[in-house]
């Protein structure tokens, strides 16, 4: 096999039309909303106008619209780290400059209850995909100002509601059937905030490749006192949901993303 015929996969793809997402240069914005679910993206585009499909692949949805004079972009990135990874990598190529994460995350501390909105201050790498990217010590931490805006106008949307707004760090694990109880504790002395599954791969992707980032989750449950996603609190967990979009949408907006 000679050198020469390894492929490089930074050069190749580089302008067109994107293997995963679907996505070709020019059909997005510079920032996009990214949901985990697409089923969920459909739900960013309630508060858009001038709506379009880009594309439906896998389990990639990206639609477009506008937002209070802000062309908006929302696409899935499906489950986990590496999923995230090609969709971050892939909206990049294709013109993306900041990302900010809409999704469901359990809390492990007390008084985070279903439907609160939880701001990543940094994410505790449990995952597998950044290993391949970056040094174990490397962090994985958002963009500053968006994760300061997005704290800011999440407090200001839920004033004067049941919901509450958390800051600080949660961790990013692969296996989700595999958090033991042992391991939840741990987590819960650590004082870790809350606990997903895709963070980790769009922070480090986004630092190494000199995008900004940041992430905003509704609570689905609460991992230490017993509240589950079995526990009737999907009305809730809708209702961050939507808080969590509106305060995206609302910090591409102040930010000028």
């Amino acid at each position: 096999m000679s050198e020469s015929a390894v492929v490089d996969k930074d050069a190749v793809g580089v302008g067109e039309r994107q293997y995963h997402i679907a996505v070709a240069p020019g059909e997005v914005s510079s920032v996009a909303l990214l949901p985990g679910d697409p089923f969920r993206v459909p739900l960013v585009a309630e508060f858009l106008t001038d709506v379009k499909t880009v594309a439906h692949n896998r389990e990639h949805m990206t639609m477009t619209g506008w937002y209070k004079g802000r062309h908006i972009t929302a696409t899935s990135t499906g489950m986990g780290c590496p999923s995230t990874a090609i969709a971050v990598e892939e909206l990049i190529r294709v013109g993306v400059t900041s990302f900010i994460r809409v999704g469901s995350s359990a809390g492990l501390q007390p008084g985070v209850k279903p439907g609160d909105l939880l701001i990543s201050e940094g994410a505790l790498r449990n995952d597998g995909t950044t290993a391949a990217y970056a040094h174990h010590g490397f962090p994985a931490v958002p963009d500053l100002q968006i994760a300061l805006t997005l704290a800011e106008i999440a407090r200001e949307l839920t004033s004067g509601t049941d919901a509450a707004v958390h800051s600080g760090i949660n961790a990013s694990d692969d296996a989700f059937y595999a958090e033991t109880p042992e391991w939840i504790a741990e987590l819960n002395r650590l004082g870790v905030l809350n606990v997903e599954m895709e963070s980790a791969a769009l922070y480090v992707v986004a630092r190494l490749r000199g995008v900004r980032a940041g992430m905003i989750c509704s609570t689905s449950s609460n991992l230490i006192d017993g509240t589950s996603l079995y526990s009737g609190v999907k009305e809730a967990l809708k209702e961050g949901w939507m808080r969590s979009i509106e305060t995206a949408l609302e910090t591409a907006v102040r930010l000028e993303l």
